[in-house]
């Protein structure tokens, strides 16, 4: 099995004291002995030698003295150590994350690996090492976006499920191959693993995260609910905090993930913790358009763990929306040196074709196929990456075969909603797309891209009432959200125009009908077919004959304290006494 590089466990250790006792002081005399104190007085005379019996009694006496001198120094410094509590090494704290639920370092998870192989490969059936192992591996596979681990990890977990099934109490096993599951976007196998571990179990609080991520794959809202609050039940403090944050925020309850993730920063304690918590709030600040807020906390995040290299691309699609476009493109490319994830490919390479630096754009697509391939090779499902990529830039057509799969595999998330959505009206079919682009809005989830999605395909299908809605709000949720698709956005809807005047019919109250003729010239007209042009001009005398229009039950009825004309205020007043 391959070794990583790793601390060697002598190098972790506290340095011992120096067996040659205490040094001398800076300014003691070459070649005297520092443990004599200088002669006191003025003379300069030595002493006359001691006789036998003074030595044999000063050598007793020195035999006592060293003897309660070094029992007093062991009982101050036990073992030659400080009384000081010794500071946990990397592989306690990668431990001790994992114990509470928070992420570990990049150098502490390595740390563990090494220390775990070497242990298992003396102690080959030890059932719960290699379980340790094998979940060390998924987190280090997709902490650093090398799929390669994963192998490794189905390897390890596997030999811990031989040393001890787990019907037979080895569910951390069971859940390190749901957590696989999930690292491969395998979502409807990492629900299987983990309800297994939750029917034997109920109470192992670290299957939650892993059913969390499995629902919210497949879109089971109810389910990540109900898997979030038991998980909030067992295990309180910032991951518990995290969870419900990310839950909040995809539901579209924007406050709420907002206050809950700040509380979660607050309440983190180590590096990697905090620096994932300072991440969410990044993302939080960029989903509502307000990309310096954004670009402040990846940056905090970054300051508080260097290895945290998600953040880097977080900044990168901050940076973009500022028009720091150097910057950003810097980012990206450090990013994808660091994590190289097919998604901050696609990010770059869309950002590279909306500076009309096509050259770029293209290599930076062929990149993306090159990760994509390795991705595939390792196990990993990401066609919902693909897809964007066919839908804007390739063939829609296999866009829409890879989510139709996705979808038939139960993997309905708002994500894959919106995607296949949008596949399905590039392709030429945007009244079926219109259905899952809605299905993606629904959920609440506030994304823009969503809602610009779901818009472009209103207006394809001549629904400009709704398609101006969602444009609107796409540009109102994030008005940089992408460098492509925002700029398109704002050109849909000024095609649209401006709404026509007094709004939408249903929600203003009709025009009244028209005046009905009076009835009383007919009577006074004889056989005249229409005399009514002729008695026009009687209307407008102060004493009408003709009684009021009847008010239709739409129209208001008109107040009778107030008179209708100034003729008629003069004709009462001529009635007045």
């Amino acid at each position: 099995m391959d070794v990583m590089p790793q601390q060697d466990p002598e190098s972790r250790r506290p340095s011992q004291p120096s067996p040659e006792g205490p040094r001398p002081p800076h300014d003691a005399t070459p070649g005297a002995d520092p443990y004599v104190m200088p002669a006191e007085g003025a003379t300069a005379v030595p002493p006359p030698p001691p006789t036998l019996r003074t030595t044999l009694r000063r050598a007793a006496f020195g035999a006592v003295a060293a003897g309660v001198l070094l029992a007093g120094a062991l009982v101050a410094v036990p073992d030659g150590k400080d009384d000081r509590p010794k500071e946990p090494g990397p592989v306690e704290r990668a431990e001790a994350a994992a114990t509470a639920g928070s992420p570990a370092s990049l150098s502490d998870l390595t740390a563990l690996i090494g220390d775990r192989q070497k242990w298992v490969e003396a102690h080959p059936a030890d059932a719960p090492s290699w379980a340790t192992l094998g979940s060390a591996y998924v987190e280090w596979g997709r902490r650093s976006a090398d799929a390669a681990y994963f192998g490794r990890a189905e390897e390890a977990l596997k030999r811990s499920l031989e040393a001890r099934p787990g019907e037979r109490g080895n569910g951390e096993a069971w859940v390190g191959m749901a957590a696989l599951a999930n690292a491969r976007h395998d979502f409807l196998a990492a629900k299987r693993w983990g309800e297994t571990v939750r029917k034997q179990d109920p109470k192992t609080w670290s299957v939650y995260p892993v059913l969390i991520d499995a629902y919210t794959g497949l879109g089971d809202v109810k389910a990540a609910t109900e898997a979030t609050e038991k998980f909030g039940e067992l295990r309180k403090g910032a991951p518990a905090l995290a969870r419900t944050a990310d839950l909040y925020r995809g539901q579209g309850w924007r406050e709420d993930a907002l206050a809950t993730a700040r509380e979660a920063a607050d309440r983190a304690t180590a590096p990697a913790e905090k620096a994932e918590a300072l991440h969410r709030l990044g993302e939080l600040a960029w989903e509502r358009g307000e990309p310096e807020e954004a670009v402040a906390q990846f940056d905090a995040a970054l300051r508080t763990d260097a290895g945290h290299h998600a953040s880097l691309a977080g900044k990168a699609r901050a940076l973009v929306a500022l028009d720091r476009t150097d910057e950003a493109v810097a980012a990206y490319q450090s990013a994808l040196t660091k994590l190289p994830r097919p998604a901050y490919a696609l990010e770059l390479g869309e950002l590279y074709a909306s500076l009309e630096l096509d050259g770029d754009a293209r290599s930076q697509y062929e990149k993306l196929a090159e990760l994509l391939e390795q991705a595939k090779a390792a196990g990993v499902d990401e066609s919902v990456v693909q897809a964007r990529y066919e839908s804007d830039h390739g063939d829609p057509a296999v866009a829409v075969e890879l989510l139709r799969g996705q979808w038939k595999k139960q993997h309905r998330s708002a994500a894959v909603a919106d995607a296949l959505g949008w596949a399905l009206h590039r392709a030429g079919k945007s009244e079926e797309g219109l259905e899952y682009a809605r299905q993606a809005v629904d959920t609440g989830v506030r994304n823009a891209s969503y809602a610009y999605h779901l818009g472009v395909i209103e207006r394809e299908l001549a629904q400009y009432g709704p398609a101006r809605r969602h444009l609107e709000e796409a540009l109102r949720t994030n008005p940089a959200f992408s460098p492509l698709d925002a700029p398109k956005a704002r050109e849909a809807l000024e095609s649209l125009g401006e709404p026509p005047p007094g709004g939408p019919g249903d929600m203003q109250p009709p025009p009244p009908p028209p005046p009905v003729p009076s009835p009383e010239p007919k009577r006074e007209a004889g056989p005249e077919p229409k005399p009514e042009p002729k008695k026009e001009p009687k209307r407008e005398s102060p004493k009408p004959e003709a009684p009021a229009p009847v008010p239709s039950k739409t129209a208001p009825a008109p107040s009778k304290a107030a008179p209708s004309s100034p003729a008629a205020v003069e004709a009462d007043a001529s009635k007045s006494p």
